[in-house]
């Protein structure tokens, strides 16, 4: 059973080569090595490559050596069509940014070298992909010369993935691990999903659901994960599971799971150890806790911090971490949901143990398409916090509508908290520049699946690409990050590169005009959460529908959370409850979050509230149009298949936003009394169409799991 496995790891190494024979189909991702176009960049390349040599400070070839040297010899070949020699040596001197920093050099001579060196065999990797992804967006020579170091230390991804390889909320086909096959067949992809992990700095992955199933912590599914833990190590990602809270009554026999009894903390300093013995370098447990159904240590009277240290204590032996989700709210709590984080964790600050994080959505209700930073952020100065970003697009079209979230969470990462005074942005909070905490964790959901293309929409590969590079520097820009991944992922060519670049960066805001403009939120279709679903009244409780968020009468629409109201805002710093408590000063696009205001009120525009509602849900549907105008006159500098797809999408897309703007235009209407402003188009149906539509068989849905 061994040798089979050895072999068909033997055999993960030619995906590259076969890959690179195959259609373009998406699957090489950004790691495509085709010829670089230019040649007269190509030479100059070239003559400065002569040689490449890996630096650590032992000079020998670890498992980590052995997969830089690998992509870098493949990579160069496709690149510069030639054979480029991969040494391994000695570093001459320490690389400044700790064990996964790398520093690029170049040396001249006879036969110029060019050096990477590092602190570890991992940052040599990193380095070695750093140096690639200069020569793929096309670099001149003297800007191969680069360093780097990751200002998060924890990068991770959350798999929303269930054993029965059900993906929650997932659109790009099933989950990629094949648990009834494992651990026995070793699937080439998992190769080259590590690959593309190391590729963007990512070192850590959760492979189960937040939902989590106690099934997948027995010695059964543990040799599995084991499997998958050895083909992911070489490439520097550490392993993580959801740990279920009732896990010690499911598969341990106790009748309790009490976190504050005897044998529940032996049953769990049992357990930890047993999954170390199968995997020494696991990462630790992502736990889902008392929150929507899930089991936790409230159903024993005890609060957040007792259940996250039980786990904490178990594996700190062993150097894992407990990460602790923030995302809670009662179905007793009366209060405003949006608050109740904040109020249940808060009182915590400074009971968790060391080796716990708190992990925090980016906003305070659900990965709406725009959220105000989460008040909770800042807030603990005590304990470390890790952001939970959400690469999958469940509120934002899926894996269907274009929706690069780069400036989405740079607006999150960038909003200051002013928790240690003037620029204590969210980013500086989490990577532990501002309370100076010791480690640091950020984590996104995965959108990855069984699909060729692995994340559905051709052009939502962009969206795992983007949140490595900002889990590794969040100072990276989202115009530099579309600039890269599209030179990657397509063409150096600049008719290629400036339209889809523009597309990228327009996106978002293009999918938050057509959908929830102004600081509307939470009112889409119920379920499945695809497309408008504003007259939601009745989904088992009054926060999951969503008239409780717009609050629309003939008098207005939008959520007081000011002191008049539920006064979300006094979760925030004064300088920032000032700004958005104050409807003069808080921001348009988050102005309907924190305020019920007329339908006649004059907006910064000019213009009344009614009439910017519209105009901005007409202007989103007018951008998809002009993108399937840009993306048409790419014919024949985008290879046919995904020109095809992305096209037949864009068509998919700008149907969904009529139907957003119609829906939901319609919906509102009924209470502002207004007619359309001039520009807006009418819609097609009437009201009850949009009211009375139902999709069905929606991939991601859990009612589908």
């Amino acid at each position: 059973m061994k040798a089979l496995r050895i072999l068909l790891l033997f055999f993960t190494g030619c995906g590259l080569t076969l890959s690179l024979a195959r259609a373009e189909d998406g699957y090489r991702l950004w790691l495509r090595y085709d010829p670089v176009a230019d040649e007269t960049l190509r030479s100059a390349y070239t003559q400065a490559v002569g040689r490449v040599v890996l630096a650590t400070p032992d000079g020998t070839e670890s498992p980590t050596i052995a997969a830089a040297r690998a992509e870098l010899v493949a990579g160069l070949r496709g690149l510069l069509g030639r054979e480029v020699a991969v040494e391994c040596a000695k570093v001459s001197a320490p690389v400044s940014g700790g064990d996964e920093a790398y520093a690029i050099t170049l040396g001249q001579g006879s036969a110029p070298t060019v050096v990477i060196a590092a602190n570890r065999d991992v940052g040599a990797l990193y380095g070695a992909f750093a140096l690639l992804r200069q020569v793929q967006t096309a670099r001149p020579v003297g800007e191969l010369a680069v360093s780097g170091a990751p200002r998060i230390k924890r990068r991770m991804l959350n798999h929303w993935d269930n054993l029965t390889r059900f993906v929650e909320r997932g659109q790009a086909g099933f989950s990629l691990w094949n648990w009834f096959e494992l651990p026995e067949v070793i699937d080439p992809r998992y190769t080259d999903y590590a690959r593309a992990c190391a590729s963007i700095g990512l070192n850590g992955t959760v492979l189960t659901n937040v939902n989590a199933n106690a099934t997948v912590l027995t010695e059964q599914y543990l040799v599995k994960v084991a499997a998958l833990a050895d083909v992911f190590r070489p490439y520097g990602v550490r392993v993580y599971l959801t740990a279920r809270f009732s896990a010690p009554k499911e598969i341990g026999g106790l009748p309790t799971a009490d976190p504050l009894d005897p044998a529940v903390q032996a049953w769990w300093k049992t357990k930890a150890e047993e999954i170390y013995r199968h995997v020494p370098d696991f990462g630790g447990f992502l736990v889902k806790a008392n929150s929507e159904g899930q089991p936790g240590p409230q159903d024993y009277g005890r609060n957040h911090a007792d259940g996250a240290n039980l786990l904490a204590d178990a594996l700190a032996p062993h150097g894992g971490v407990v990460i602790w989700r923030a995302f809670v709210y009662s179905h007793e709590a009366p209060d405003d949901r949006a608050k109740q984080a904040y109020t249940e964790f808060t009182p915590l600050d400074g009971t968790f143990r060391a080796n716990v994080f708190v992990q925090v959505k980016n906003g305070a209700i659900d990965f709406m398409p725009r959220e105000p930073f989460h008040p909770l952020f800042g807030a603990m100065p005590r304990t470390p916090l890790a952001p939970e970003l959400q690469i999958t697009q469940e509120y934002l079209g899926g894996a269907l509508q274009l929706a690069f979230l780069a400036p989405m969470w740079k607006e999150t990462l960038e909003s200051d908290t002013f928790c240690a005074g003037a620029g204590s942005t969210v980013a500086r909070v989490i990577d532990g520049s501002v309370d100076r905490l010791g480690d640091s964790a950020i984590a996104g959901v995965s959108n990855v699946g069984t699909d060729r293309n692995w994340t559905g929409h051709p052009l939502a590969a962009a969206n795992w690409y983007a949140f490595g590079r900002l889990a590794w520097d969040h100072t990276v820009t989202s115009e530099a990050i579309a600039d890269e991944w599209t030179r990657m992922t397509f063409s150096n060519d600049p008719t290629v590169v400036a339209p889809v670049t523009a597309m990228l960066l327009a996106s978002h805001e293009t999918v938050v005009n057509y959908s929830m403009p102004l600081g509307l939120h939470h009112i889409m279709a119920e379920g499945h959460h695809y497309g408008p679903g504003p007259w939601v009244d009745d989904a088992g409780r009054a926060d999951w529908t969503s008239v409780y968020y717009h609050r629309a009468n003939e008098d207005g629409v939008g959520f007081d959370r000011t002191a008049t109201g539920s006064n979300a805002v006094g979760q925030y710093r004064p300088e920032v409850a000032k700004v958005f408590g104050d409807p003069k000063r808080c921001p348009e696009k988050f102005l309907l979050w924190f305020h019920h205001v007329p339908w006649d009120q004059p907006l910064a525009s000019g213009r009344p509230l009614w009439d910017e509602i519209a105009l901005h849900y007409q202007t989103g549907v007018d951008a998809v149009r002009a993108w399937e105008k840009t993306w048409a006159a790419l014919a024949g500098k985008v290879d046919a298949a995904r020109h095809a797809h992305v096209a037949a999408l864009l068509k998919r897309q700008e149907a969904d936003a009529r139907f957003w703007r119609d829906g939901c235009l319609l919906y509102f209407q009924t209470f502002s009394k207004r007619p359309l402003p001039a520009g807006v188009e009418p819609a097609e149906h009437p009201l009850d169409h949009y009211r009375n539509f139902r999709l069905h068989y929606v991939p991601g849905d859990p009612a589908m799991r």
